[in-house]
């Protein structure tokens, strides 16, 4: 299979200094510029036809349509589509949770083409829901050796391409697996949990993967994804892909699912993306994410976000919340360097509480896993109200990134230094005369600037803008604090309204963002950083950002 060409830079530096570290490398370079069509803005469409059929109807601005054709007009570029085997019982009765047949996924990626979509489809390689808990071989696949297992798979996976191809559908992407850091089709495909021979689990991954470039035409190109969870576990991917790559498993891009709450911060999914695009020299696609709107449940059933997800994700459980952690995620990918990162997929975005339209159907237990779910577990992650309505956070899929007015936010033009382009340093007796590398990962690029001396110091960087037109301007960056500071805050003044700041949180092992929203009135803006701090203390200090939001 060709990979599709792609646009790379090599991002090389990092270096350090006491008031400012950009820490590791001596030289940097820029990294790719993104080609604003190629970056996806996804949705996971798998509900859609239940949910439909079931009576469910959408609606943007006011007026009812086709939810594909919805999501679409508001900038949505990929579906992606999971696919089970065979979702219904001997007697045929379906499994639900949208029981994603053959024919149902073939349908729904003819509606999302005719939307201008792209389509990921998703082979789970089971019956029903495939995760991290649960792999379970398809009915018609149990009893197979483990020879007959992979040809199996083989011809499955070509059977399906060529399927999709003659009804006008061939996906852009496939994905081998649905979150399989414990291996596919358990027995014959587990790892972990004691099992470190990946020799099985490669082969059954790489007979998919045949089958799939086996049903390649002239011209066509399908890229592989090989997806696991845990987005912000950094020490997993380095486990697992270590050892897949290893076995020589061929594949073009790292998937990812990231739920704040469940998958650990920001700070964590962001040193994660920039390691295993690099190390891997692979791109990263967040093909699961969501987060609430509301703490509201609309069938009294229980939903998988409720008070403690919303204060472990770190975004209020409002449409403004879910909002915000949309852009701020966005960003995030959109930061990889050398043009690596891909992009996000929203988990389930129309997934509306009518009645039927659940996680399956008591048909839909299978040999030891769980009985269906009878209720809608997601009806406060959509990107629709209870009533069908879009809400206000689906326009963010199609709205470019506002560019970012900070010079050298990243600190990535000058490698070792104590006089970063762009910026000013004030440090009444030199708090940056002793020099020192460090070599904690930058949040993004490989960059960062440090504050540090051994003995107490007070010290600020800072930058001023001009010629901006009046408006309203978000000033953020991504921070480590050690603690131990009298002070250590973000600031912004000299912009026609009164001096604005804010706190840096105590955080020494784990990337938080902080964020000042500031009108400017006159055309200009100072922004910066300043502490006063004991000896041995320390402050990092990476993408800072001035957006203009409104």
């Amino acid at each position: 299979m060709t990979n599709r060409a792609r646009r790379r830079a090599t991002a090389l530096a990092t270096a350090a200094a006491a008031v400012l570290v950009a820490a590791f490398l001596p030289a940097t370079t820029a990294s790719a510029a993104l080609d604003p069509d190629d970056f996806v803005m996804g949705g996971d469409l798998g509900m859609i036809h239940e949910v439909e059929t079931r009576g469910g109807t959408f609606s943007r601005g006011g007026v009812v349509g086709d939810p594909i054709d919805i999501m679409g007009d508001a900038g949505m570029n990929l579906a992606r589509l999971r696919l089970w085997v065979d979702p219904y019982t001997a007697a045929g009765e379906p499994y639900g949770g949208g029981t994603n047949d053959l024919a149902t996924t073939i349908a729904t990626a003819q509606r999302a083409k005719a939307a201008g979509m792209d389509v990921l489809l998703d082979f789970h390689l089971s019956d029903w829901w495939a995760d991290p808990g649960t792999q379970t071989v398809p009915k018609a696949w149990r009893g197979l050796s483990y020879p007959q297992l992979v040809s199996t798979v083989r011809a499955y996976t070509e059977d399906v391409i060529d399927a999709m191809r003659a009804a006008g559908v061939v996906p852009d992407m496939v994905q081998m697996g649905n979150e399989i850091p414990g291996g596919i089709l358990w027995d014959h495909g587990r790892v972990g949990n004691g099992v470190s021979d990946f020799t099985q689990l490669a082969g059954l991954l790489k007979a998919g993967i045949a089958g799939v470039d086996a049903a390649l035409r002239a011209g066509e190109d399908i890229e592989v994804v090989l997806h696991l969870d845990h987005g912000g576990d950094n020490a997993l991917y380095r486990w697992w892909f270590d050892a897949i790559t290893a076995q020589g498993v061929p594949f073009d891009i790292i998937g990812l699912s990231y739920y704040p709450f469940w998958h650990g911060t920001m700070g964590q999914l962001a040193v994660n993306l920039n390691d295993i695009s690099a190390r891997y020299a692979k791109d990263v696609l967040i093909v699961e994410t969501a987060y609430g709107w509301t703490l509201g449940d609309a069938d009294g059933l229980g939903n998988s976000f409720y008070t403690a997800e919303a204060a472990t994700g770190g975004y209020p459980p409002t449409v403004a919340g879910q909002t915000a952690f949309l852009r701020d995620l966005r960003d995030i990918v959109r930061a990889v360097p050398d043009g690596r990162g891909r992009g996000l997929i929203w988990w389930e975005p129309g997934w509306l509480p009518v009645p039927g339209a659940n996680w399956g159907t008591e048909a839909g237990k299978i040999d030891n896993d769980d009985p269906g779910v009878l209720s809608n577990p997601w009806d406060n992650q959509t990107l629709f109200d209870w009533s069908g309505a879009a809400l206000p956070t689906l326009d963010v899929f199609g709205e470019a990134s506002p560019p970012n007015l900070v010079v050298n936010g990243g600190f990535e033009q000058d490698g070792y230094t104590n006089d970063p382009t762009g910026w000013g340093v004030w440090s009444p007796g030199g708090a940056h005369a002793n020099a020192v590398f460090t070599q904690d990962p930058a949040v993004v690029g490989a960059l960062k600037l440090t504050f540090w001396k051994s003995t107490p110091y007070t010290a600020s960087v800072y930058q001023t803008l001009s010629g901006l037109p009046s408006g309203l301007y978000r000033v953020s960056a991504w921070t480590l604090n050690s603690g131990g500071q009298t002070s250590a805050y973000l600031y912004a003044k000299n912009s026609g309204v009164p001096e604005r700041q804010a706190a840096l949180p105590v955080s020494p092992n784990d990337w938080k963002r902080v964020s000042l929203d500031v009108p400017v009135m006159n055309g200009t803006l100072e922004l910066g950083f300043y502490t006063q701090a004991a000896g041995g203390t320390w402050l990092n200090i990476d993408d800072v950002r001035v957006e203009r939001i409104g």
